[in-house]
């Protein structure tokens, strides 16, 4: 499940990785207009997938399967790829860390805001700045302008509903944590592993997009939590 301000074409290295290994593995849409409509629609997808699934999200999208694994019966684990697991209650715009760049910079600074959604909400855009030197900072330069103008739009409701619900309290997880991240900060994220009681891979380095400049890396944990659920029977 893809974050804010990217589109499912962020796990091509990763798919590449797993099809090769002979997984069965989809990357799904993910809306990003409202946590608990979003989770619904992915949710509804899930379910029909036949068989267990473990589901792997990346910033925005560790949030919505926190929410899909507590909506359908068939999720047997979780990984978080720099991602947000937040508590019942808690929006993403709580879980960036203090030291963020979210926190640390001036809005004009990060996003453009593209009004005039139907329900009244803004969309943000990153401005090519943010997106070229903190949220995708380890890759080419080329690259991440490329990818700058190509994201998608995030809608204020996205971060800011509060999460219905936290899969995490019953089921297995893994986080992937990039030291590189200016986005959720390594130290966030891992309060957030530790209260998950997650298995967790620390990368030096790295940056928001480490699930695009680094594929093989984040496919790694993957293939741990694979392996480990397979192993248990799950």
């Amino acid at each position: 499940m893809h974050g804010a301000w990217a589109d499912s074409s962020s796990w091509n290295g990763e798919l590449a990785e797993l099809q090769r290994a002979g997984c069965a593995v989809r990357a799904a849409d993910n809306p990003v207009e409202n946590l608990t409509t979003d989770s619904e629609k992915v949710a509804a997808f899930v379910r029909t997938i036949p068989g267990p699934v473990l589901l792997v999200g990346h910033s925005y999208g560790g949030a919505v399967i926190s929410n899909v694994a507590a909506e359908v019966d068939n999720v047997v684990g979780l990984v978080y790829v720099d991602a947000a697991a937040p508590a019942v209650g808690e929006p993403l715009s709580a879980l960036d860390g203090s030291t963020s760049v979210i926190a640390t910079k001036p809005a004009s600074e990060l996003f453009e805001q593209v009004p005039g959604t139907p329900d009244g909400n803004t969309n943000l855009l990153l401005t090519q700045n943010a997106f070229v030197n903190y949220f995708g900072n380890d890759l080419p330069k080329a690259q991440a302008r490329r990818l700058w103008a190509s994201q998608t739009m995030a809608a204020t409701p996205a971060i800011d509903t509060p999460s219905r619900y936290a899969a995490w309290q019953t089921l297995p997880s893994w986080y992937f944590i990039s030291t590189g991240d200016q986005i959720i900060t390594a130290e966030s994220e891992l309060a957030m592993a530790r209260r998950a009681h997650s298995h967790v891979t620390v990368f030096h380095g790295g940056s928001h997009l480490t699930l695009v400049s680094h594929p093989k890396a984040v496919t790694a944990v993957v293939g741990k939590a694979l392996s480990t659920l397979l192993a248990a029977g799950r």
